[in-house]
């Protein structure tokens, strides 16, 4: 029997160890590997952060002056890079999650089962449940990404000082969201995209944060439930319970509020999207 539980432990520790491996392989990945992938088979490369908002840059002036609703070819290339770009990163990201999830648990149980207390393992369930909430934030914000990667974009176009023609272009584009409210004729095209597209961004990230908060209220409720279950004389395992109660409850909150946050937005889209270019937002 000890040499059994001696080598089920063994076993534990080598599942351990692949797990941190595979999760440190898995952020090393988010951070290098989504450019390269995300212009794979593609014409359209952009080496760093730089060459890709000056191609932007350039890319959103021609599209604005067109005054069409539909991309140019040169943004409908700058956008379709960046989609794929967070495709990446939230398929990456989710992995990383599941990775990081599974490894929670085993940590946690290995906490319980320990015949004494054990500071190690207690810390280390907690540094990895938190890198685990940490992962699912990732996810969200890439997949909105992927929904609207327009509107993603557009914190890199505005990054930095503008050159003549992007400056001028965002006069004109705040000017007329400016007169919105007042505005008698027909929205422009383009402006109407945006205006939609930020809407879908918002209202991606409603229905994200959404569903995430349901997932989070029920692993609340999952822990108040074993919380109860559990004898009161085994004080630890009902300390764990109660801590992952609050804890999953407040991000669950957290979440909420962004929902409601997102879908107001997303409800009246042109005021934000105002804010957002004149440095507001």
């Amino acid at each position: 029997m000890p040499a059994t539980a001696s080598r089920s432990a063994r076993i534990s520790g080598r599942v351990v160890a692949v797990l941190v491996v595979l999760a440190s392989g898995l952020v090393a990945a988010f951070v290098a590997a989504p450019g390269k992938l995300a212009a794979a088979g593609s014409s359209d490369s952009f080496g760093d952060e730089s060459s890709l908002r000056a191609a932007l840059r350039v890319a959103f002036v021609e599209y604005w002056r067109s005054g069409d609703r539909d991309f140019s070819p040169a943004l409908s290339d700058v956008v379709d890079y960046w989609f794929r770009y967070h495709l990446v990163k939230a398929v990456i990201a989710a992995v990383l999650l599941i990775v990081l999830g599974v490894l929670a648990v085993l940590l946690w149980r290995a906490f319980l089962r320990s015949t004494r207390h054990s500071p190690a393992l207690a810390s280390a369930g907690a540094l990895v449940t938190l890198l685990a909430l940490a992962a699912s934030v990732l996810v969200m914000a890439n997949v909105q990404g992927a929904v609207a990667p327009f509107s993603s974009l557009l914190p890199i176009l505005t990054t930095g000082a503008p050159d003549p023609a992007l400056a001028d272009t965002l006069d004109q584009i705040r000017r007329q969201l400016g007169d919105l409210p007042s505005a008698g004729s027909r929205t422009p095209p383009a402006l109407d995209m945006m205006i939609s597209d930020f809407a879908r961004y918002h209202l991606a990230m409603a229905v994200i944060a959404a569903v995430a908060a349901l997932v989070l209220i029920a692993i609340s409720i999952a822990s108040w439930t074993a919380f109860a279950r559990t004898n009161s004389a085994d004080s630890r395992t009902r300390r764990v319970w109660g801590c992952f109660g609050v804890l999953f409850a407040m991000v669950s909150l957290a979440a909420l509020l962004v929902a409601v946050v997102n879908t107001s937005t997303a409800a009246d889209s042109a005021p934000a999207l105002l804010a957002f270019f004149e440095g507001g937002w």
